[in-house]
């Protein structure tokens, strides 16, 4: 059939079509979906129910009791109970010629007592063919609309897009995610999270398509867990401290590895805090990942396999700029964070050529990096060139920049982590990557042990 973008001719399709039929829950800015369905005509063939418990009290008489009204668990307990209810109630009579789908939303946008960005969840539980078991999938929206309205005219139609993909294109997840923002600008939403479950999406791999949000330009960002399993960055890092490292992880190698060690013990140690009130993130960014102008699927996956196999939590983004980071990061806690990162990132920071498009410059980047309580870690590295270690101690910046240099150093904004093993300060990821191509066994002393064995059980990166 041919692709339909319009937001009318979706819900109409929907609508005309005898086949599908369901129910719509939503919690927040209106029922903005079903309103769609409703519009266009015809919403008695698809809509067996309409329904917004807005009170919390209600809302848990409903779905059960849940920490918090807008979250995940509130969406799952929503789409459970409806889901469940049309196949109770309806299966027998048309369940051999119909498919069945629940989607449900709970969302808190912007209104009169709450002038923040909205954020929320939604999700559709459905059936691919008559009589199947369901499949369902799991958004996360970040709003950005500075009025109420705005909000809850991208919700709706958010809503029947997601509909309309859940029940037109399982069968092509990457079709599907880029239907999600027809007739939609990202100027006024983010959808940063999305997790496939389900017959349908069997042979979906979740951390594939959570590089596709980023990569289409439908987030700044998007995480997985050591277990390879989408998680939302607010649900991971609230009210935690964060230490995050960019690399290109490819592969990991042991000085990689024990920057990031070296830095956790040093972050525990100066802000006194324990163990499991901090978050470690391995990052990459899609410049990390090109090879030339495209991404290599792939490639990517090995890299995610190893550093979950480290037991890493991994965070995909387009984020170039470490102060964007910072914003981005921020907006999921106030705990303190750290970056930890070797001297050429430092120079590379330092490079005012990066900050051409702020106002402020060079000034304004790091007004915006370090607002926050914030730590550079910066472990020093071999000078090719004169065959000497530099650290924080006696690095150059250019002449116009030392002064700011030598404010952030000594006011502990730049701190020096010279407790990584200096043998590793000889190991570059590419030469490994290079030896491990060409068979030539050395790369082996220069990885961990973990990360060995699984490059050699997955047979990853060609190896010989």
């Amino acid at each position: 059939m041919d692709k339909i973008s319009d937001i009318h001719q979706k819900a109409l399709s929907i609508n005309l079509d005898k086949g599908q039929y369901g129910t719509i829950a939503e919690i927040g800015a209106g029922q903005e979906t079903a309103r769609w369905f409703f519009r266009v005509g015809g919403a008695a063939g698809t809509i067996a129910k309409a329904i917004s418990a807005y009170d919390m009290q209600f809302s848990d008489s409903i779905y059960g009791e849940s920490s918090r009204y807008v979250s995940r668990d509130r969406l799952s307990a929503m789409l459970e109970l409806e889901y469940n209810l049309i196949i109770e109630r309806l299966g027998n009579k048309r369940g051999a010629e119909s498919t069945f789908f629940s989607f449900a939303n709970t969302v808190a946008s912007r209104s009169f007592s709450r002038d923040l960005d909205g954020q929320g969840w939604m999700g559709v539980k459905f059936q691919s063919t008559a009589c199947s078991e369901p499949s369902q999938i799991d958004l996360h929206v970040h709003l950005q609309g500075k009025k109420s309205i705005q909000d809850q005219e991208t919700l709706g139609i958010l809503g029947v897009n997601l509909i309309y993909a859940a029940l037109h294109y399982f069968d092509d997840p990457l079709s599907l995610l880029k239907s999600l923002m027809d007739d939609l600008s990202p100027d006024l939403l983010e959808i940063d999270m999305v997790d496939f479950s389900g017959p349908a999406f069997e042979n979906v791999d979740n951390r594939l398509m959570a590089l596709r949000l980023v990569e289409l330009g439908m987030t700044h960002g998007a995480m997985f867990n050591a277990n390879g399993e989408i998680v939302h960055p607010a649900d991971i890092l609230y009210k935690k401290a964060v230490l995050i490292e960019r690399s290109r992880f490819n592969p990991p190698t042991l000085l990689t590895m024990d920057m990031l060690d070296c830095a956790q013990k040093m972050f525990l140690s100066d802000h006194a805090i324990e163990e499991q009130e901090l978050v470690v993130i391995s990052e990459m960014t899609l410049h990390n990942l090109k090879d030339g102008k495209d991404i290599n699927a792939e490639d990517f996956l090995q890299r995610a396999n190893i550093l979950c196999a480290l037991g890493k939590n991994v965070l995909i983004s387009n984020m170039g700029e470490y102060y964007k980071l910072a914003d981005y990061l921020f907006r999921c806690t106030q705990r303190p964070m750290a970056i930890a990162l070797g001297i050429p990132t430092l120079k590379e920071i330092f490079n005012e050529k990066y900050y051409d498009n702020l106002p402020g410059g060079i000034l304004e980047a790091f007004g915006r990096l370090f607002k926050y309580d914030l730590r550079l870690y910066v472990s020093p590295c071999n000078n090719l060139e004169t065959s000497q270690i530099t650290n924080t101690e006696n690095f150059e910046p250019e002449e116009n920049l030392k002064h700011l240099y030598q404010y952030l150093l000594e006011n502990d904004f730049i701190s020096p982590l010279n407790t990584v093993n200096e043998e590793f300060l000889c190991i570059h990821s590419h030469e490994v990557l290079d030896n491990i191509k060409n068979g030539n066994s050395e790369w082996e002393s220069k990885v961990p042990e973990k990360v060995k064995q699984v490059i050699k059980e997955g047979k990853l990166f060609n190896i010989n």
